[in-house]
């Protein structure tokens, strides 16, 4: 789905599976600099949406997400997953309920697999469950910002902004008065930056929650039965992750990021080193220079040198060995 906001002054599209909205406006730094303090606005309509209405919608995706949900309050934001038989991640959902309705936005295009897999769980619940898509647009605002919010807009507010889901007719009329605009690279950059996963970029079909933080943020330890649960209490309890997520500070001096999935290796062993690990997202921030996440092998030392591709990377703990 193509976003009006592509006809803005500067706009270059996204490619890949943002493609539709805005990499950019023609000035990175400058939009990075402008969600950082407060300022603009982020056009994230490619996402999916999806609303589960109905009077048992929270008792019934409570037995099928990792997060607590059964008593969520109207209005708070909380995330979830939805994980396979064997604990691997599916889906991720941003999540928010206005009393009547819970609202989520997920990765675009996963809306048709999340809706399939919610019907066949129906049962007898009092439930309905809508993509929301052609619908709602998802405008994000940086944290401290004081843009206005339109009356009835659902808002899923949290540490680093608040998620407007916006009649998608709506959305030019919003951007005129909410600007300016940042492109989804100013968006990622922060996201890097604070060390959030993303379904699709942080995971691949053996990702658990364990490997990447999400333990607590989006998976509730002390809930009831979900699918999956089973490896996550036991990874809990008994073991420790194969992989864990990192922070990487990239040499300057190279001209290109490495892209999602270039190898990392350990500098000290050279060119033919085995591989240890995946970057997983590559940007250009504004103070930091080029960063990247990756997932490394859980028992790679803390301190090592490292290497992605043929740039030189340290790293930052983010989840524990």
């Amino acid at each position: 789905m193509k976003s009006p906001l592509l006809s803005l002054p500067g706009a270059v599209p996204a490619e890949g599976v943002d493609e539709g909205v805005a990499a950019h406006y023609g000035d990175l730094f400058r939009e990075q600099r402008a969600l950082a303090d407060g300022a603009g606005f982020v056009d994230l309509s490619h996402r999916g949406v999806v609303a589960v209405t109905g009077e048992d919608r929270l008792a019934w995706l409570h037995l099928l997400l990792t997060q607590h949900v059964s008593e969520l309050p109207v209005g708070e934001a909380t995330e979830a997953l939805i994980l396979s038989a064997h604990g691997h991640i599916e889906h991720a959902l941003y999540l928010v309920d206005d009393g009547t309705t819970v609202w989520a936005h997920i990765e675009p295009g996963t809306q048709e697999a999340l809706l399939a897999y919610l019907e066949s769980m129906k049962f007898f619940y009092r439930v309905e469950v809508a993509d929301r898509t052609d619908d709602f647009a998802v405008v994000h605002l940086p944290a401290g910002s004081i843009a206005e919010v339109p009356d009835g807009a659902v808002v899923r507010e949290t540490a680093y902004g608040r998620d407007l889901f916006l009649p998608r007719a709506d959305l030019e009329a919003y951007a005129e008065k909410a600007g300016p605009a940042a492109g989804l690279l100013a968006y990622e950059a922060l996201r890097v930056e604070h060390h959030q996963p993303r379904l699709g970029f942080e995971t691949d079909h053996r990702t658990i929650p364990h490997e990447l933080g999400w333990i607590g943020t989006a998976v509730h330890l002390q809930k009831g039965c979900y699918r999956g649960q089973e490896t996550v209490a036991r990874v809990q309890n008994l073991g420790k992750p194969p992989r864990r997520l990192v922070f990487l500070h990239l040499d300057g001096s190279d001209v290109h990021l490495p892209p999602h999935g270039t190898e990392i290796r350990l500098a000290d062993e050279g060119e033919d080193g085995r591989k240890i690990g995946f970057v997983t997202t590559s940007v250009r921030h504004f103070e930091l220079g080029p960063v990247a996440l990756a997932l490394v092998k859980r028992n790679v030392p803390v301190d090592a040198r490292l290497v992605a591709g043929e740039t030189a990377a340290a790293q930052e703990v983010i989840v524990e060995p």
